[in-house]
């Protein structure tokens, strides 16, 4: 049963290099990276408010003008109706600017997320599976669904609410100021106090956020393990434990997010608190003013101005509230961050969409130099060759042949950069590790001897290896393969569903549906692991003239146990002795190993 997956050491920095950026300061360092990918629409998210505060304060104005003409100046209602219809224009304005807001901060936010996930989904498959670090499956699916969705607050609601609460009271008090400047220095005085004990209350927040998060990844991690473990821990009769185990991992979760949850209503409760004050400080101030308790002023104080005052107060602090509102979006935000790169490492330097870089032109057939190549079993136990070397010219067809577990598997995953190893290995004219991912992948295709089938139709299994392929591209491909027949055999065809791993099909079919995917493909150099292992000898030979006919002009290598297969290719070899033999074959020329 796979283990439960367990974060990647962090990287350690180089002697007499120290790390001066903190791990907080990074996160949120790499949220703002990502602000690039929400394109104009983040921008209208965030001008959209802004331009509302703006009409906020004419409408306020024009309010306290209304209603001071009237009852201080004894002006007629009815020469006021312009005034009264501006008003209702800037409500509607400002509604429809709200609306806006909200709408473009999440296309933003999609649009980010998208990208994000694209990147990481396309940096996962970049990696050897047998990486050192591959993550676990159900880490990386926790890392790529909720952890990127954990980030949709931050950038729909948060940065928005964090440009308004940074400018607007800043700007409002600066209005306010010349028109009664003890009004505007209570503004000015109390409302930066109110940031300032969020960031208090959210150093909490923060800290219990990263614990709800890193327990959420390996919740998911551990289920995904118990699921797919499940047949196993039936038959030890473990499954009741395990399930208890899970229940109470998910009850421990749960008291997390209400720890999470009450430090959030902490921060608004702090927040409407001197929210409130400052409130209640300008309306006491005009109340004693109008009452003539209180002679600050050097003019005396109108009913007009007086109600503007009124009007603006609770609108200086609303950024604010809005921002503490969401401030627990930020502190989700960069935990999403610190928990995707812990599970995936660190996040692309430049993030392009799955499929839009593709290598720009076709590769040639490749030649292949093995020098003094040493590989061993997974687990170091035995020697599999040791110090060989082995030369390939382009364009030539190679066996490996030999018994089963003598090592063929492990060299073509070694020559495909799959599996670890000693000495030197050369595709064409770089060593094997000087490669970029995208263009070895794209240059090297490999088929194994256990090809992953997914739920989905056979048609669509097939054009995994090139997803922008046409229908008759994929058809003629699974002809190629001689998976066209038993496919038409099938009510629906080449679009009858498979179940995952292949559930419904055959070894052989199996081999034949991954093997089409090889046709679709343009690579230089083709490894193949026992690809007509389950095939009768007519169809093997059906197979090979297909496959040998696509080769043509490219470097292929086969293992296989067949001698009809070593037959037909130019040289063949054998491992025995941790050493790569010649082997002659019939209407096979025999070249001596470097």
């Amino acid at each position: 049963m796979p283990k439960t997956s367990t974060s990647p050491a962090a990287p350690i920095p180089p002697q007499g290099q120290p790390t001066v950026t903190s791990p907080d300061r990074q996160n949120a360092k790499t949220l703002s990276g990502l602000r690039r990918f929400g394109g104009p629409w983040l921008w209208l998210a965030i001008a959209a408010p802004l331009l509302g505060g703006v009409l906020l304060v004419v409408q306020a104005w024009t309010l306290a003008g209304i209603v001071g003409g009237v009852v201080e100046n004894g002006a007629v209602i009815a020469a006021m109706t312009p005034g009264i219809v501006l008003i209702f224009g800037l409500l509607l304005t400002r509604a429809a600017l709200a609306a806006i807001g909200d709408r473009a901060g999440t296309a933003a936010s999609e649009a980010i997320k998208t990208n994000l996930r694209q990147a990481l989904f396309a940096q996962l498959l970049s990696r050897s599976p047998r990486a050192a670090d591959q993550p676990h499956s159900g880490a990386a699916s926790s890392a790529m669904i909720d952890q990127v969705e954990a980030l949709d607050g931050f950038f729909a609601r948060y940065v928005p609410a964090m440009v308004q609460a940074s400018l607007l009271p800043l700007a409002f008090g600066a209005i306010i100021l010349p028109l009664d400047w003890l009004a505007g220095l209570l503004f000015l005085v109390t409302a930066p106090l109110i940031p300032v004990f969020m960031a208090l209350v959210g150093w909490g927040a923060q800290y219990a956020t990263d614990r709800q998060a890193r327990a959420l990844s390996l919740l998911n991690g551990r289920f995904a393990d118990r699921l797919r473990g499940l047949t196993t821990l039936k038959l030890f009769g473990r499954a009741e434990a395990e399930t208890a185990g899970i229940v109470a991992a998910s009850d421990e979760l749960r008291h997390r997010t209400l720890r999470v949850l009450r430090i959030a209503f902490l921060s608004s409760a702090v927040l409407e608190f001197f929210a409130a004050l400052g409130v209640a400080g300008i309306a006491l101030y005009v109340g004693l003013t109008f009452i003539d308790f209180l002679h600050l002023r050097s003019t005396p104080l109108t009913l007009e101005l007086g109600l503007f005052l009124l009007l603006m107060a609770p609108e200086v602090y609303n950024p604010l509230r809005l921002l503490a509102a969401h401030y627990h979006d930020r502190a989700s935000a960069k935990s999403a961050i610190g928990e995707i790169q812990a599970q995936l490492g660190a996040l692309p330097a430049e993030i392009v969409p799955l499929g839009h870089a593709e290598p720009s032109a076709s590769p040639d057939a490749m030649a292949l130099r093995l020098d003094k190549l040493t590989l061993r079993t997974p687990d170091n136990a035995r020697v599999i060759l040791h110090e060989t070397g082995l030369n390939i010219k382009a364009g030539e067809h190679v066996a490996i042949v030999g018994q089963s577990g003598i090592g063929k598997s492990s060299l073509l995953e070694a020559i495909a950069r799959m599996r670890p190893h000693g000495g030197a290995i050369t595709l064409g004219d770089q060593p094997l590790e000087d490669w970029d991912e995208a263009e070895l992948r794209h240059s090297v295709a490999m088929l194994g001897q256990k090809p992953r089938i997914f739920a989905g139709s056979m048609a669509d299994n097939i054009a995994m290896a090139r997803p922008d392929a046409t229908p008759a591209q994929i058809r003629s491909a699974a002809e190629r393969a001689q998976a066209a027949g038993f496919a038409d055999a099938l009510p629906e065809g080449l679009d009858t569903l498979l179940g995952e791993g292949g559930l419904g099909l055959s070894g052989g079919q199996t081999q034949r549906i991954a093997l089409a995917r090889i046709f679709l493909r343009d690579p230089g150099l083709i490894l193949l692991d026992e690809p007509t292992a389950h095939l009768d000898a007519e169809l093997e030979q059906a197979v090979l003239d297909a496959l040998l006919d696509f080769a043509h002009g490219r470097t292929l290598i086969i293992a296989t146990h067949s001698q009809a297969v070593a037959k037909r290719m130019h040289h063949a070899y054998r491992i025995a002795g941790a050493e790569l033999l010649a082997t002659p074959v019939s209407a096979a020329s025999v070249r001596s190993v470097a």
